[in-house]
């Protein structure tokens, strides 16, 4: 039922738009949550997204070497959107609830944007994000935090369940939290209205980047709340 909700979804996209996805969006909110001014920190890199959608979340982007989408519906997708996905500059790749079907350590930038709350155990999909990232490879993420689950989206994502099972395993460089608002859910992040606190009653945005520590190095996430 979560998968062919989740299809479903881009089905109706893909007939809102026209017959085909804008992705025009995908530049600014990637550079955004990279604190970038352009592409050239990804000039000759291995880069993905997990969790990517058919929508073309890095086709934004000339500069890496390879560009890899992850998703668990890519094949799926790849049925229903071949032709416009084949537009997009990207390698496709289907993974599973528990595989990411890459080497280890042959990713230089992941990026992941309001994926992780849709997988079924956080705790087996970070380990793998971890697994295909390289040591020292820089991690870019955006997080919805207190949404109530649901058949998509099973995880109700928190900071301390993210510390746990993904951001202890990082050198967090920039930590960002903003309300989420209720109409454009960026709107308080983009403008830079950042949340000091986290009301566990309120919905937040979290963007999050930092680099992979070696395996082993589990020192305590440098994040404003540690």
């Amino acid at each position: 039922m979560k998968y062919e909700s989740e299809l479903q979804y881009w089905i109706n996209c893909f007939a809102k738009e026209g017959g085909r996805f804008n992705n025009g969006h995908y530049a600014d909110r990637c550079l955004r949550m990279a604190e970038e001014q352009d592409d050239a920190f990804l000039k000759g890199k291995i880069v993905a997204d997990f969790g990517c959608g058919p929508r073309g979340s890095l086709a934004w982007t000339t500069a890496p070497a390879l560009r890899i989408g992850i998703d668990v519906l890519a094949t799926a997708y790849l049925n229903c959107f071949g032709p416009c996905m084949l537009e997009h500059g990207m390698v496709y790749v289907t993974s599973t609830e528990s595989i990411i079907p890459l080497p280890s350590s042959s990713v230089d930038v992941l990026f992941t944007l309001n994926a992780m709350d849709h997988v079924n155990s956080l705790s087996a999909m970070a380990s793998e994000v971890l697994r295909v990232l390289k040591t020292d490879g820089l991690f870019i993420g955006s997080f919805n935090l207190h949404e109530p689950a649901t058949p998509c989206e099973p995880q109700t994502l928190t900071e301390t369940l993210l510390r746990k099972e993904l951001l202890r395993h990082l050198h967090v460089a920039s930590y960002r939290l903003a309300l989420m608002h209720p109409k454009s859910p960026y709107k308080f992040m983009i403008e830079n209205r950042l949340a000091t606190t986290c009301d566990p009653n309120e919905k937040y945005v979290l963007w999050v980047k930092g680099t992979k520590k070696p395996v082993g190095a589990d020192a305590a996430v440098g994040s404003p709340r540690g």
